[in-house]
């Protein structure tokens, strides 16, 4: 149990996840259905009598379901992500949710008027079906057998699981990164069951500089022995060290050289002069990214992240409508708000333009805000004070 005295204000309290198996097979963009799924959710707030006040906010490539509010189950690492999560959070913040700062009582997300719903994608390790689960065909886990999924078969999956508990319609999808094109997928794909979305440093399609980052992470992974082509489940070795370093790199691209600037300079980590080592850490940024790399790999499944980091590659809005982002836009009827970050280079403004235009070109409703923050990508996990207002007021459809 969590003292009453460390639940945040505004706090949904403590939360357990649950899990539902749904009914039928998903249908995959690769041509495969998928067949038992399970859906780890967490849900806060109250379900309106009509049904018609749910928000369905999506997670990021590392997130999970547990989105607000403190675990009532200890895990294993953080999932709260942001830079220097640890130091805002202090020892509460283990078992807190990764978007509490958004989700709860006048919050942006607020769970006095909205029922919150928050869904571990299909392809992950923390509750849903993915790479990790067993294959029923064999008794064993997938591993690099799982299909090769995309960001709309996520989507297919939310929306199988919210046929399953009878919700037809969503007053909002929300979410940052790979959130924000769960949304984008979300109204394209159902545009007569969303009445708007929430797209927060996200992009219609990941440029190529981040494309190359996510291929290093990747090859990362496969490259080190211990991968053993994707079937290392139960041999006791798992590719500890080509996803720690696949967690260094990433880690790095959601921050900016301001941020790292300030935060770490070149200060020394242990002591007052080089040691003149050359493997072990000697600054306090070398110091922090070995840190990263060992939380991350205690509570995250190498195939996992292969399967997401390629799910973030082959997203183009675009792609399917030779090209036109105007033409894959044209049936959005939701209304959509869109909110970059001036440092944020991996996810940058320009993408969130594009999208603002295309949109006002179709005369469809659409906002765009722009803050001028230093953190980079982890703004969307840092700066909440500020994103609050903005989310609150357009929900409420000010």
């Amino acid at each position: 149990m969590v003292p009453a005295s460390t639940l945040t204000a505004g706090s949904v309290g403590e939360v357990r996840t649950r899990y539902l198996d749904l009914p039928d097979p998903v249908r995959l963009d690769c041509g495969r259905e998928l067949y038992p799924v399970r859906v780890a959710y967490e849900t806060y707030g109250t379900l309106s009598r009509e049904r018609d006040n749910v928000v369905l906010v999506c997670h990021a490539l590392s997130g999970d379901a547990h989105a607000a509010g403190f675990s009532t189950v200890a895990p294993e690492a953080s999932t709260r992500d942001g830079f220097a999560a640890e130091d805002r959070d202090g020892a509460a913040g283990q078992a807190l949710g990764w978007w509490d700062g958004m989700i709860g009582p006048g919050k942006a997300f607020d769970t006095d008027r909205f029922f919150v719903v928050s869904t571990n994608l299909l392809g992950g390790c923390r509750g849903t079906t993915g790479p990790s689960s067993t294959d029923p065909a064999t008794g064993r886990p997938y591993g690099p057998d799982f299909p090769v999924i995309t960001v709309a078969d996520m989507v297919r999956t939310q929306r199988a699981f919210l046929d399953a508990l009878g919700i037809e319609r969503l007053a909002a999808v929300a979410g940052g990164s790979l959130g924000g094109m769960q949304a984008l997928e979300w109204a394209i794909g159902y545009p007569e069951q969303v009445d708007s979305i929430v797209v927060i440093a996200s992009t219609h399609a990941l440029h190529p500089q981040g494309m190359a980052w996510n291929a290093i992470a990747r090859e990362s992974i496969m490259r080190d022995p211990d991968w053993q082509g994707g079937h290392y489940y139960g041999t006791g070795r798992a590719p500890d060290a080509g996803m720690g370093v696949a967690r260094m790199v990433g880690h790095v691209t959601y921050l900016s050289a301001p941020a790292l600037r300030d935060k770490f300079g070149r200060r020394l980590q242990f002591a007052e002069d080089i040691r003149y080592t050359l493997t072990e850490p000697e600054f306090e940024v070398e110091n922090y990214l070995r840190h990263q790399a060992d939380s991350f790999v205690r509570r995250f499944d190498a195939n996992t992240y292969l399967t997401m980091s390629r799910a973030l590659t082959y997203f183009d809005l675009a792609r399917q409508y030779g090209g036109s982002l105007t033409r894959a836009l044209d049936g959005v009827n939701a209304r959509t708000l869109l909110i970059t970050f001036s440092s944020d280079w991996l996810y940058p403004p320009l993408a969130s333009e594009e999208i603002h235009d295309a949109l006002r070109a179709l005369g469809r409703p659409t906002e765009l805000h722009l803050i001028d923050a230093p953190y980079g990508h982890d703004c969307f996990l840092l700066e909440e004070e500020r994103q609050t207002p903005i989310v609150r007021r357009f929900l409420l459809g000010g």
